[in-house]
């Protein structure tokens, strides 16, 4: 097996995904039966200056070096080859954000990431202009809120783009974006795979008054739907990339995308009634729709799928710290017994613990708000957990709160979703922390979702490896093949998983916890006032 994957390698037929994590860049290189043979690691973390959360150029530029090179360190460990030439390539990154430049290529602010939430009142304005969701994270908003606060870099904007974005232009000279990933800059139509004209009209009237030079249009990158080739790695790019000087210019590059793109790419979740789910830190769901929604919901975000659908996202910023705060108590009770208790096989007991506990959760209620909470209102949040005196206090009903908190605020949102718009969802696919225990927090998923979740023996390889099969489907696409047929004949067939549907009283006890947490959000809200 090495000296076939070794072959690959010699003769440029291996395939590269990049994808710029929040704390970790990661890159995989796969062979054609798109199996990964190789990977690189780089670490990394923003820094909050000017109470702005930010990476500089140099802190992408070390990162994007660092991986490639871990990744060519370990290509010549294991295969005794030099990286030189690779079929095709694609690089990703974490959504959103603002990086303008002018018209030299210099950066004019620094990067603003997703992270901040420092265009509250651009958001409002835009909402009421195109009656369509605008997260405070969106591009869109940071330019706009730029504009209002007056910053005199705006007038000079150029070129505005994201992480992957910039990233690929280096590579290649070519300003452009997978839709996926321009869906997090600007609302998609996604009838034509482009920016909405009329919004993007309503905009430039919008800012008429203040006379810039630009119009939005002219400052977006251009748009391109999954399979579109975006150009080829340059020679400046082949330096920028392998300072070593091995990698040979001329590879054909696919559209850069984001990380949820990717992310529905390695759950095979980009089919219309589909969806996928990540459950860590974070928590968010994405569900492929038939159609636009109804009406704006400021709980749902509109993005796409890499090949240009409209997909409903719920995101939410907590998931399992609480759950991690609270194991870790239990191990310090553990040690404190003089009990060696592995970490993972204590996550399996307390987790599998609560398959017995009451669907209700029995009067017990918890918030896992480690930080605020856009889906229920929150600006900051505290973790909180209190019950009724008659409640039933079992380390059942205990740890099922915490697991049933870890997903409440993603279940608010998919119920507007799923029970007011009616979207339909055939397949749910789970992935992340909360899943690793088998089984428990993909049945309480299941309850949450009221819909079959499953997760893959695989779990997914990650959002690098969905980029690379980008590329790949790029390279190899027949005429006419979809990204879907794709992914479910020649990445995903045979592949194997577990799928469990939602137990009826499961579902009914999750339906009657939410009920009481909805009414209860007052006194998490009272918390963050008195706890400071």
């Amino acid at each position: 097996m090495n000296e076939q994957r070794k072959k690959i390698i010699q003769e440029g037929g291996a395939i590269l995904g990049l994808e710029f994590g929040s704390t970790r860049i990661k890159a995989v290189l796969v062979d054609g039966t798109h199996e990964p043979i190789a990977m690189g690691t780089w670490d990394w973390e923003n820094r909050l200056e000017n109470h702005i959360w930010t990476y500089s150029l140099e802190d992408i530029r070390k990162g994007l070096q660092g991986c490639y090179r871990n990744l060519v360190e370990n290509v010549r460990a294991e295969y005794g080859v030099t990286l030189k030439n690779l079929a095709a390539m694609g690089f990703s990154g974490m959504m959103h954000g603002y990086m303008p430049f002018d018209g030299a290529g210099e950066l004019l602010a620094p990067f603003r990431t997703w992270r901040n939430t420092m265009t509250g009142e651009a958001c409002r304005e835009l909402v009421s202009v195109f009656d369509f969701n605008i997260p405070q994270r969106w591009s869109i908003a940071h330019l706009y809120q730029a504009i209002l606060n007056k910053e005199p870099h705006v007038k000079d904007i150029a070129y505005l783009t994201t992480l992957a974005g910039y990233i690929h232009w280096k590579l290649s000279g070519e300003k452009v974006l997978g839709v996926g990933e321009a869906s997090g800059m600007f609302p998609i139509d996604s009838a034509i795979c482009d920016y909405d004209g009329k919004m993007l009209e309503q905009f430039d009237r919008l800012t008429a008054d203040r006379k810039f030079s630009w119009k939005l249009r002219d400052i977006l990158p251009k748009v391109l739907c999954a399979g579109a080739q975006a150009g080829v790695l340059t020679e400046e790019g082949a330096e920028f990339l392998d300072p070593e000087g091995n990698l040979q210019a001329g590879i054909p590059m696919c559209p850069p995308e984001g990380d949820a793109g990717t992310g529905m790419t390695a759950t095979n979740s980009v089919r219309v009634r589909t969806g996928n789910i990540s459950a860590g830190t974070s928590i968010f769901s994405m569900v492929v729709t038939e159609k636009a929604l109804s009406k704006v919901h400021e709980e749902i975000d509109m993005v796409t799928t890499p090949d240009g659908n409209p997909v409903a996202m719920v995101h939410c910023n907590n998931c399992t710290s609480d759950l991690n705060a609270w194991v870790s108590l239990f191990e310090q009770f553990a040690e404190k017994s003089g009990l060696k208790t592995d970490k993972n096989e204590l996550y399996g007991m307390l987790y599998r613990e609560a398959l017995s506990a009451d669907a209700d959760c029995g009067g017990l209620m918890a918030y896992n708000y480690f930080s605020g909470e856009p889906v229920t209102g929150l600006e900051e949040g505290r973790p909180m957990f209190v019950r009724t005196p008659d409640a039933k206090f079992t380390l059942a009903n205990f740890m099922r709160s915490h697991l049933y908190s870890a997903m409440a605020a993603l279940k608010i949102g998919n119920d507007i979703l799923l029970k007011e718009e009616q979207v339909k969802v055939d397949s749910l696919t789970g992935h992340g922390g909360l899943f690793k225990t088998p089984v428990v927090g993909q049945q309480l998923m299941a309850a949450a979702m009221n819909a079959p979740v499953t997760v893959m023996e695989s779990a997914g390889e990650g959002g690098a490896w969905g980029m690379a099969v980008l590329a790949a489907y790029m390279k190899e696409k027949e005429e006419g093949e979809s990204l879907p047929d794709y992914l479910s004949s020649r990445i995903f067939a045979g592949q194997t998983g577990t799928t469990i549907a939602p137990k009826p009283e499961d579902a009914a006890g999750f339906d009657a916890f939410i009920e009481k947490y909805k009414r209860t959000l007052p006194a998490e809200k009272a918390a963050v006032e008195g706890l400071r």
